[in-house]
């Protein structure tokens, strides 16, 4: 899900400037730590940084931030860096500049990267709220890195072991032993990933009668995935169940058509969740993504308005237990976004 995302390049690499607006109090004095509308009492805005407008679960985060900015007289504004770490950074540091947003929403591309850039927007009397992916260097924290930020993240290690965890219950519910399973993980060079990748192994490591056959690179595109799973089946065609990004699972299964694999999905589009109502995917971790755009822009202007908030969110809380989407559990829940 961005790693898991459609092609989410941060997540696994998971993983615009749009038009800008004259800013009516442009050359008025300001306090310090506020932002220029702020300081005006004009209206709200909302600067999103999204990992790439072409990205179905950045364009669905967006469209949840309009949602909530439109029914609360807030306006909002995509800045697309198409993926790009670096300018990710100088349209944060270009935004802080012209001094026309309140609020950013930020999906680090790369979180150690964004973090400077983040100080100086708090520095600026900007809220920040940092969402999906962390700021900073650790995986295993909802906690900000960078002070004076908020964040609503799905923390990776979390992630990571309850995709273990889903693959264990699979091996369960046909009462496998040995269980074989393979692991498509992300990309390899990116330490997010890799940190996803290691809870995710060691919940499968830990339960009794499950054996990890097979680890390598899926990616988070069909084509790696059916690349990755014509590999996996070359040395064990009697794998049992597969777990991977979405776009990679949906690639291994149209390889292996007519094998009995249970299939664990890290993603939640309406065709996954769709899938795992089918039955034809075990079960997928399930987030609510344009519902997960709007609490962003709730927390962001709540905080812009000077009221107190959280400043640790974890996503898998305002839909809690929907993670853990198996068939019963997304009963009745119809995705938020397409791939």
């Amino acid at each position: 899900m961005v790693a898991r995302w459609a092609g989410l390049p941060v997540l696994a690499a998971v993983m615009l400037l749009a038009t800008a607006c004259v800013n009516p109090s442009a050359g008025q004095s300001q306090q310090p730590g506020t932002s220029a509308s702020t300081s005006t009492g004009a209206q709200k805005r909302i600067a999103f940084f999204g990992f790439a407008k072409a990205n179905s679960f950045a364009s669905a985060t967006f469209a949840g931030i309009e949602d909530y900015a439109k029914a609360h007289g807030a306006t909002a504004e995509f800045f697309d860096p198409n993926f790009d770490a670096q300018a990710q950074v100088r349209q944060i540091q270009d935004a802080v500049t012209a001094k026309r947003f309140d609020v950013f929403v930020v999906q680090a591309n790369d979180g150690a990267a964004v973090a400077p850039a983040l100080r100086s927007a708090v520095q600026a009397g900007i809220a920040v709220v940092i969402h999906f992916t962390p700021a900073g260097t650790r995986y295993d924290t909802a906690q900000p890195q960078v002070d004076g930020t908020v964040t609503l993240v799905d923390v990776p290690t979390q992630n990571g072991e309850t995709l273990g965890r889903l693959a264990v219950q699979a091996c369960q519910s046909r009462k496998l032993n040995p269980c074989e399973v393979g692991y498509l993980e992300g990309l390899k060079a990116l330490p997010l990933d890799n940190a996803r990748t290691n809870a995710a192994v060691g919940a499968l490591k830990q339960a009794p009668g499950v054996k990890l056959v097979a680890q390598l690179e899926g990616g988070y595109t069909q084509d790696t995935g059916r690349k990755a799973m014509q590999d996996i089946l070359q040395r064990d065609p009697g794998i049992d169940v597969v777990i991977g990004s979405s776009q990679a699972v949906a690639g291994a299964e149209a390889v292996a058509k007519g094998k009995h694999i249970m299939y664990v999905a890290n993603g939640g589009s309406r065709q996954t969740v769709e899938a795992v109502q089918a039955g034809r995917w075990f079960a997928a971790y399930y987030l609510p993504v344009r519902t997960l755009g709007a609490k962003a822009a709730e927390l962001g202007l709540d905080k812009a308005q000077g009221k107190q908030v959280p400043a640790a969110n974890i996503m898998t809380d305002v839909q809690p237990g929907k993670s853990l989407g198996t068939k019963e559990v997304l009963a009745g829940v119809t995705g938020e976004y397409d791939e």
